[in-house]
């Protein structure tokens, strides 16, 4: 298993913000994890990277606790595209993108070839090398989610982690990120794991989802078994159709007003 989760709980100035959440979680996958705002879902993320500790249960990773593994170990299994990236220093895009690599560069030395060629390649699949020599603090939000995305891809780790990671960007670049995402879960098994608010995305790229509400985790599995409007209902209180689209090859949902 990837990541396996165990009565896992967590409270925040005394609210209670996850509550007894289970689950295992298989390599090779891209989840997607959809709820509506407050249910935990970046919580959830945050333990998984470990930024949080649960209160009570436990968390394996690799079939080990997550607490086993040193900053530097972890940093070579996840990657994470966070929700908001804030820095105030006028590094390059290129040395922002580089940072991905830091994990594998031994401390005193220098990037290497191959991490030069890879932040290159990364660059160019993400469609940010023409800003290459830009300073991260004079892009727009846009522009910035997709640096620290190809920083993600870059740090080249069995688990990626995205964040609401699309939130930002015009629909050709959230089609080109996540498709780049979608093709490491294929052809190199990473796990995928992202949390989205448009469920017709989630649905195009994920082959499992994890409704979550009120900090529990109300139904997860195949994308095609439990998006339905049952768990629509149940989850975001609202009326839906579920339909297979044949023009985007996916489950789709739409709304009544």
């Amino acid at each position: 298993m990837a990541f396996e989760l165990e009565s896992v709980d967590f409270a925040f100035a005394g609210k209670r913000v996850l509550e007894g959440v289970s689950i295992a979680l298989s390599p090779g996958r891209f989840y997607g994890i959809v709820g509506p705002n407050g249910c935990g879902k970046t919580t959830l993320l945050d333990l998984l990277c470990r930024f949080r500790q649960p209160q009570s249960g436990r968390i394996r990773y690799g079939g080990n606790y997550l607490s086993a593994y040193s900053k530097r170990q972890l940093a070579r299994e996840i990657a994470l595209v966070p929700q908001n990236f804030y820095i105030n220093f006028p590094f390059t895009v290129r040395d922002v993108v580089m940072m991905g690599r830091y994990p594998y560069i031994p401390r005193f030395s220098g990037p290497s070839s191959r991490d030069v060629e890879t932040v290159a390649t990364v660059m160019e699949r993400a469609d940010v090398d023409r800003l290459a020599g830009r300073f991260i603090t004079e892009l727009s939000g846009g522009e910035r989610q997709r640096v620290v995305f190809a920083r993600a891809l870059a740090q080249d780790t069995p688990v990626l982690i995205l964040d609401e990671a699309t939130s930002n960007l015009d629909i050709s670049h959230a089609i080109r990120l996540l498709g780049l995402a979608a093709r490491r879960v294929q052809t190199e098994s990473q796990t995928v794991l992202g949390v989205f608010q448009d469920i017709n995305q989630a649905a195009v790229y994920c082959d499992y989802l994890i409704f979550m509400c009120r900090g529990r985790i109300a139904a997860h599995g195949a994308t095609r078994e439990v998006l339905t409007p049952a768990t629509l209902r149940s989850v975001f209180n609202v009326e839906a159709k579920v339909y297979f689209d044949d023009y985007c090859g996916a489950l789709q949902v739409v709304y009544k007003n």
